[in-house]
């Protein structure tokens, strides 16, 4: 199993968790209110301005929990403070599956998660049926590409929705638009990344760092 190699050093802690979140939710409202992009705060700590992939997941929590937007940059290209801000925006109001979000509805109703990820790195098998013993479900999140199209799922999403490691990537196949057994193809890459998951968990409210499989 590919290993990340990570200090405690280079982990968020609850204060830049939150940081993250916080911003994450001024920068949709802000932008539902006034359609302009808040600036990054200053003084902010080293962690929060080095490359970092991110994902913003909107929850509606009203009447019930159910996805009312996620997007994110999968890859280390911007600052992690900045890209938060624009996958917050974007999350709230470019994800092509959902209305965008409204003010009243983002203030009372909708919950904030930012995922900071690690770089993805491809798995690699000499027997392509052996890729899901590599796959740590809780653990990992998932992307699969072939020929220019591509699909993510985070690694909550597995733990969610109690696949194992064979249904996730089935299931990040057909995320990609591509046949499910896609991965067992040799011109497929199928890549893992980690992720740090914080939350609130009323609108606005407390701020938890989440545990993957924490409902």
């Amino acid at each position: 199993m590919p290993k990340q190699e990570t200090t405690s050093s280079e982990h968020l802690n609850l204060e830049e968790g939150r940081i993250l979140v916080q911003l994450a939710r001024q920068a949709i409202r802000n932008y539902l209110l006034t359609n302009k992009t808040i600036e990054r705060p200053p003084g902010v700590s080293s962690r929060l301005l080095r490359k970092s992939g991110v994902f913003v997941t909107l929850n509606l929590i009203k009447p019930t929990r159910e996805l009312r937007g996620c997007i994110g940059f999968p890859y280390p290209t911007e600052p992690l403070i900045d890209a938060t801000i624009k996958a917050a925006i974007y999350a709230a109001t470019e994800d092509p599956r959902f209305p965008p979000v409204s003010p009243d509805e983002f203030d009372s109703s909708i919950v904030v998660e930012v995922t900071a990820l690690t770089p993805p790195s491809i798995l690699r098998a000499k027997d392509r049926q052996k890729l899901p013993d590599l796959i740590e479900i809780g653990r990992h999140g998932l992307i699969i590409q072939r020929r220019g199209t591509s699909g993510l799922l985070l690694p909550q999403v597995a733990t969610e929705w109690k696949w194992d490691a064979s249904e996730f990537l089935t299931n990040c196949c057909l995320k990609a638009g591509l046949p499910p057994d896609s991965w067992l193809l040799a011109d497929v890459d199928v890549k893992v990344f980690e992720g740090e998951i914080f939350e609130e968990l009323s609108p606005a409210g407390e701020i938890r760092r989440k545990a993957v499989g924490d409902t």
